[in-house]
């Protein structure tokens, strides 16, 4: 009885490579350099007023806070780090977790996770900024 060899088994490893992946890449990609940009600035300057307000009260840290320039700053800083903790995170899990529903659970996980800690950090934020 003759064996048979399957198309994929017949090809090279580059040819197998080709055509694999979701073909989002660019996009995860662009998001990720995008989101880093700018939180190299937005940490910078987030340190640079958590060091001016150490040991303020919180009246002094809310008047700093409700000033709009810095609520929409603060606002940028937890929407572009919850999102580029998300991408990277899914990278990870795209990388090393093998089985395909257990990676899309987790993925999933991750955003909703991701997204429920962004908005609390948001409504603390404009909590903090609206007192």
């Amino acid at each position: 009885m003759k064996e048979s060899i399957s198309i994929r088994d017949r090809r090279s490893p580059l040819g197998r490579a080709r055509g694999l992946g979701a073909g989002g890449g660019l996009h995860h990609w662009l998001a990720m350099k995008v989101t880093s940009l700018a939180l190299v600035p937005l940490t910078l300057w987030f340190i640079y007023a958590m060091l001016l307000l150490a040991g303020r009260p919180q009246e002094d840290v809310a008047a700093w806070a409700s000033h709009p320039v810095n609520a929409v700053l603060l606002l940028a800083l937890v929407v572009m780090t919850f999102h580029h903790m998300a991408l990277g995170l899914q990278v990870v899990l795209e990388d090393y977790v093998h089985d395909k529903r257990a990676r899309a659970l987790s993925i999933l996980g991750v955003k909703a996770i991701s997204g429920l800690l962004g908005l609390m950090a948001a409504v603390a934020v404009l909590k903090l900024a609206l007192i």
